[in-house]
């Protein structure tokens, strides 16, 4: 199955010019969904992984099946005033202003090999931004990894000091 068919494209969204990669139509298959799932885990089903850590929010959807596929833990990273617990936060940029990540303190202790998920790499800046968090959590980031990657938009250029894995790159 080629996964990258079940992507679709919505041309200017969210704003003129872009062309926004929609995994809706891959999720709602659930051949491709599992299947989307089964490939990314049969990469890390060998790996020294302790925690599968997805971004909000999207994220949260490869991430949890995926830690459930690797029987791990779920760690979430949420955007600002959605976790409850003494939390952890970062500010970083984005190409049209700023956002805020936050992390419950004792979701990652000191030396717990992590493996960060999301569904997109476009410019990087959320993700460093999550890798920034664990790493002053005192985790360690055995490697990145992504549904898809937006290779024109160089988002790897922000993550060099790490492995980083993208299934489908566009």
């Amino acid at each position: 199955m080629n996964l990258s068919d079940k992507i679709r494209t919505i041309p200017d969204f969210p704003k003129e010019g872009i062309a926004f990669k929609d995994i809706t139509t891959l999720l709602k298959d659930p051949n491709a969904y599992e299947e989307a799932i089964d490939q990314i885990a049969e990469r890390y089903k060998d790996k020294d992984i302790d925690l599968v850590l997805g971004v909000e929010a999207r994220g949260f959807l490869i991430g949890a099946p995926l830690a459930l596929k690797l029987n791990k833990g779920f760690v979430p990273v949420r955007k600002e005033g959605k976790l409850p617990g003494e939390i952890l936060k970062t500010e970083y940029d984005l190409e049209y202003g700023s956002n805020i990540l936050e992390i419950h303190k004792d979701a990652i202790e000191k030396g717990d090999k992590v493996l960060i998920v999301d569904d997109l790499l476009a410019t990087g800046g959320t993700v460093k931004a999550t890798a920034d968090l664990v790493e002053e959590l005192g985790g360690e980031i055995v490697e990145i990894a992504f549904l898809m990657e937006l290779g024109f938009l160089d988002g790897r250029e922000k993550l060099t000091d790490y492995e980083v894995f993208s299934l489908i790159i566009d």
